[in-house]
């Protein structure tokens, strides 16, 4: 094994066992392996089989790939511009989460005065938070009109019919988080 991927399956196997708050005594006893062995895996100076990368990899409840995955960025910019935005008439919605979380979508709602956008009904079960940033929006949702104002926050169906509007002179600001039902 290069060194490089030693000290990789290294790191990475002791960030896993820290990361779930176990010793080193605790998680060789889940693997069923001496904690000796488990020692010498932290330390890089082992070369060990496919079989105790395996045991090691079922302890630490994750892919066998991620023992020897290279580091990933704790964290990344999207410069603006960066994330997907559809235009729907005058308003601009924008995506907020540049990875895909099943069941959940945030997006920014940029409505200009006057301006109108008709929402999609979700999915059964599906909860719609919606609040203000700047500005008024005015959200008619399940038979319901509310006028929110800046710090305002409503929770409905998303699985109604809904619509929001800015009723001001000036834009409006909004975000929609949606939590899809989970599937059962």
């Amino acid at each position: 094994m290069s060194d490089e991927l030693a000290e990789r399956l290294a790191r990475n196997i002791k960030e896993l066992r820290v990361g779930r708050g176990f010793t080193q005594a605790q998680i060789a006893k889940l693997a069923d392996l001496p904690r000796a062995t488990w020692a010498n895996l932290e330390s890089s100076a082992a070369n060990p089989t496919l079989t105790v990368l395996h045991r090691v990899a079922v302890a630490l409840q994750v892919p066998l790939e991620e023992l020897i995955a290279a580091p990933r960025a704790d964290a990344k910019i999207y410069p603006k511009g960066t994330l997907p935005s559809r235009e729907r008439g005058d308003v601009t919605v924008q995506s907020l989460l540049p990875d895909k979380i099943p069941g959940m979508q945030i997006e920014r709602m940029d409505l200009p005065a006057g301006s109108r956008l008709v929402g999609i009904p979700h999915t059964r079960g599906t909860r719609e938070y919606l609040t203000c940033e700047s500005g008024s929006i005015e959200l008619v949702a399940s038979g319901q009109q509310f006028v929110l104002t800046e710090g305002d926050v409503v929770v409905f169906p998303g699985d109604q019919r809904h619509s929001y509007h800015n009723p001001g002179s000036k834009r409006a600001i909004g975000y929609s988080y949606v939590i899809l039902k989970p599937v059962e």
